[in-house]
């Protein structure tokens, strides 16, 4: 008997209309698949997240393949060195554009700026479309496709979709319909993230500064400003958020050291929990994974954002290889392929910034002189220190044909 034939809306819907997704909307805008991205928020919602991220050299690269960079570039902080400290401790790591022969050792975007010119650049494709303000209310995946149920206001209509991408972050209905199980530890620790003006005559320089109570993360920004990521245990976190202002500057200016000058809160300071997840897989027949809907970090480093456009990266690579060969591209025999890549890689960052957080959070004197000695061997040993920059920038492992 002949196999019914179906009449497909679309060849890939991405869940999730963040930066993740629409890196993997935007790597795949030349390829002419159907491509829909529902979103739950209104776009201009989506890009007003008060956010500001490290962007990794790997990462530039990929979105000047997807032709987003050069609009991004001018708004965006930029930083020359970075330095690596442990409390008071006198032994500094420090890191310059000459270990890597490169302009720039990474940069510093925040939310807005990055989405706005992925949501600019899918506005000109043809072949995408946004479902936006719309609610996924569930998947039913089939042989040959999947059908997503979506609401748009008060209507309920079918997608019909040969391959669904998961971006919906960390607690992702997707994975969860899915049946998809995660593993790993919510750690003790929060972050309080914030953006600060400062009087530092250079404004070129990132640091990474670990302190018994957590790492402290601080990301030049244009302006004089720099997006800080204050990491403590959950009650420290929450009582730093509360502080009066003038007391929490003064905090501040001890725990960055003077380096920064004098300091002026920009905006409100925002807290959230962290965790280390990995998904048990990342694909099934029908469907795929990316970012924080498969996988979370410790912030420390800024690896996060950065791994989530690696898989938006890679798993386009994968489609338009599997579409150029004729393959179904929602077979699991083609999502394996992503799957291999990407969820080795993962797990390296992860479980580095697992072994930062737990070997610089902590009080221990064994620990102390371990890891005192690691930043001398790194300041002393070369090949140590290029091997660290490396995996920091994103130029370990396997590099997507978009960031060549």
């Amino acid at each position: 008997m002949a196999q019914k034939q179906i009449n497909f809306d679309y060849d890939l819907a991405i869940v999730g209309g963040g930066i993740v997704g629409a890196t993997l909307a935007g790597a795949l805008k030349d390829s002419g698949l159907r491509i829909v991205i529902i979103e739950a928020q209104p776009l201009e919602v989506a890009a007003a997240r008060k956010r500001a991220y490290a962007i990794s050299l790997l990462s530039s690269r990929i979105l000047s393949g997807i032709g987003v960079w050069e609009e991004i570039l001018p708004e965006i902080g930029k930083f020359r060195h970075i330095r690596l400290s442990d409390a008071d401790y006198p032994e500094v790591v420090r890191f310059a554009t000459g270990d890597l022969n490169t302009d720039f050792l990474g940069y510093v975007a925040e939310h807005g700026i990055i989405l706005k010119s992925l949501q600019n650049l899918i506005a000109q494709c043809p072949n995408i479309n946004w479902l936006c303000p719309a609610e996924v209310m569930g998947v039913i995946y089939q042989e040959s496709g999947a059908e997503i149920k979506v609401k748009v206001g008060e209507e309920v209509s079918e997608v019909r979709v040969k391959l669904v991408v998961g971006a919906d972050g960390g607690r992702s209905p997707i994975r969860e319909w899915a049946g998809i199980k995660t593993h790993g530890w919510k750690y003790w620790q929060s972050c309080v993230t914030f953006i600060i003006k400062h009087t530092a005559g250079e404004n070129e320089t990132a640091f990474e500064r670990f302190w018994p109570t957590g790492p402290m993360g601080i990301l030049p920004l244009p302006g004089n400003r720099c997006q800080i990521v204050w990491t403590a245990p959950h009650k420290e976190a929450q009582g730093l958020q509360k502080l009066d202002e003038k007391e929490f500057l003064t905090k501040l200016e001890y725990h960055t050291g003077g380096l920064l000058g004098k300091l002026e809160m920009v905006g409100d300071r925002f807290v959230f929990p962290v965790q280390l997840m990995q998904s048990d897989r990342y694909i099934q027949s029908r469907l795929a994974l990316v970012g924080d809907a498969a996988h979370c970090c410790h912030p420390v480093g800024g690896q996060g954002l950065n791994l989530g456009i690696r898989d938006a990266a890679s798993l386009a690579q994968i489609l338009l290889q599997a579409e150029k060969k004729g393959e179904d591209m929602g077979d699991i025999r083609v999502l394996k392929r992503y799957e291999s890549w990407r969820r080795k890689e993962n797990l390296i960052i992860l479980g580095f910034t697992d072994i930062l957080d737990r070997t610089f959070s902590n009080n221990w004197w064994p620990v102390i002189t371990v890891r005192r000695l690691g930043l001398w061997l790194m300041n002393n040993l070369p090949p140590i220190k290029i091997f660290a920059l490396k995996l920091m920038t994103g130029l370990k492992g396997r590099t997507p044909q978009l960031a060549r």
